[in-house]
């Protein structure tokens, strides 16, 4: 035997052995990565699992409240005199040409008849605007110089929810709940409440993308029944209902057998669940019954114009009070801040819609202990140009625009970043959405470069390729 194997090794040559032996190590180092990957899918899609953070969290939960359209940043928050006295010029080759959505870069200057004043003692701008949102200055980080890649809604709104102009990639929310899990067992962990209509995009802004689809958001919406299929049918028992949910588990799982790549089954099957849980605890959560009437008061619910994002904003506190992880709360939900025209009244509208809400929100949650380690994230997908539109409007701005943020770890009564003499572009500290993404993700206790998910043989995160450019001056 021994003489057999000293024969065979003698013919076996030096390329026959270097061959064998990378085959070797490939194949090892193929096994490892389906071992890893098939451990990662039977520990990680769960979001009932609640998962440490990757360092320690500054906030428990998060609260986005998005105004969709874009609201015009150089009439709230970055006052620009320079523009006021150029107002009715042709704009200055100096600030070069940009390509808008609509084609107006050509138009002439337009003024912000705004009377600006400094508040608080930080001394933050705040426009007539805003009175409300205006007295709690000292809380608010204000950033003037975020930047995004899309000129028209249906990109903008997508890139500011998923980090990307085009569809198919999760949500933020999604990548909180992939990371984190639950807080709760009986609401689901990311939340998105519209107001008048659907944003642009609907269900892609709060989409798993190519998460496992148990991680996309829950949709609550106007009306009596925010949630829908929450309620017992007529002559249905609890008992009955159990049975009956159990019944068609199994049934499902039979069916799963061999289709365990097919996530969206397994989601429904939790959905199922989740609205099992949701029938006890999604009316008490959206009952505002038990709320003072000075609380309601508080929010504006007993005004028409402050009623519908009032209440969103009251069951947002009522939310992350019970541990749900996101809330986006949306404010002219399918563009009202959408200003071509008429922009003084259209500004005027969803301003007293937001200011009081607003304010009261983080009025709520500072008395009640919860702003500390809550965030508050007020935005919108784009601002607006310097120059008009129809003449009374105002074009998208993707180059320089402005979000604040409040609570959960944040430094308050800052400013951050600026854009240019007529607020066209960021001039300091450019702040891309990939960056914001990192950055409120950072302050939930996530690194935007270990939270990965592999998806057609590539690791990849929510901030894409970006996001190296963290806001740390939110939090130190």
């Amino acid at each position: 035997m021994a003489n057999l194997m000293h024969e065979n090794c003698n013919h076996l040559t030096r390329r026959a052995l270097l061959r064998g032996a990378g085959s070797g190590l490939g194949s090892m180092a193929i096994a490892a990565m389906l071992a890893e990957e098939a451990a990662s899918a039977a520990t990680v899609h769960d979001p009932t699992i609640t998962r440490k953070p990757h360092h320690a969290a500054k906030a428990k939960s998060m609260i986005f409240l998005f105004m969709e359209g874009g609201p015009s940043h150089i009439d709230l928050f970055d006052p620009k005199p320079k523009l006021n006295e150029m107002n009715g010029q042709p704009m200055p080759a100096s600030f070069g040409k940009p390509i808008t959505a609509m084609g107006t870069s050509g138009n002439t200057l337009m003024g912000a008849p705004r009377t600006f004043k400094q508040h608080g003692q930080s001394g933050i701008w705040v426009s007539e605007l805003y009175p409300n949102i205006a007295r709690h200055a000292d809380k608010l980080a204000v950033l003037r110089s975020c930047q995004a890649d899309g000129l028209n809604h249906a990109g903008s709104v997508s890139q500011m929810n998923t980090g990307d102009i085009l569809s198919g990639r999760p949500s933020l929310g999604a990548w909180v709940t992939y990371g984190l899990g639950t807080a709760n067992k009986n609401l689901p962990t990311f939340v998105s409440m519209i107001d008048e209509r659907e944003p642009f995009g609907n269900a892609k802004n709060w989409g798993s993308g190519f998460l496992p689809a148990v991680y996309q958001g829950s949709l609550f919406r106007q009306g009596d029944t925010p949630i829908l299929n929450t309620k017992l049918p007529a002559g249905q028992t609890d008992e009955r209902q159990r049975s009956r949910l159990a019944f068609l588990e199994a049934q499902n799982r039979d069916y799963g057998r061999g289709r365990e790549d097919d996530t969206t089954l397994d989601a429904r099957i939790r959905s199922f669940e989740l609205a099992y849980q949701l029938q006890k605890s999604g009316p008490e959560v959206v009952d505002l019954a038990k709320e003072s009437d000075e609380t309601k008061s508080l929010y504006g619910l007993d005004k028409p114009e402050t009623a519908v994002f009032g209440r969103n904003c009251l069951l947002a506190r009522r939310m992350v009070e019970r541990g749900v992880r996101f809330v986006e709360v949306y404010c002219g939900s399918g563009s009202g801040w959408d200003a071509h025209s008429g922009l003084e009244a259209n500004h005027k509208k969803w301003c007293k819609a937001s200011d009081q809400p607003v304010a009261a929100l983080l009025e709520d949650l500072s008395r009640r202990g919860m702003l500390e380690d809550t965030l508050v994230v007020w935005g919108g997908e784009f601002g607006r140009t310097p120059f008009n539109e129809k003449g009374t409007g105002r074009d998208h701005n993707p180059w320089g625009f402005t979000m604040w943020f409040a609570g959960g770890g944040v430094k308050g009564g800052q400013t951050i970043g600026a854009t240019d003499e007529i607020g066209l572009r960021a001039i300091e500290r450019h702040t891309h959405v990939h960056d914001i993404h990192a950055s409120m993700l950072w302050l939930m206790g996530l690194d935007h470069l270990q939270l990965t998910y592999q998806h057609n043989g590539r690791a990849e995160r929510p901030t894409v390729l970006g996001g190296e450019k963290m806001v740390k001056e939110l939090w130190t």
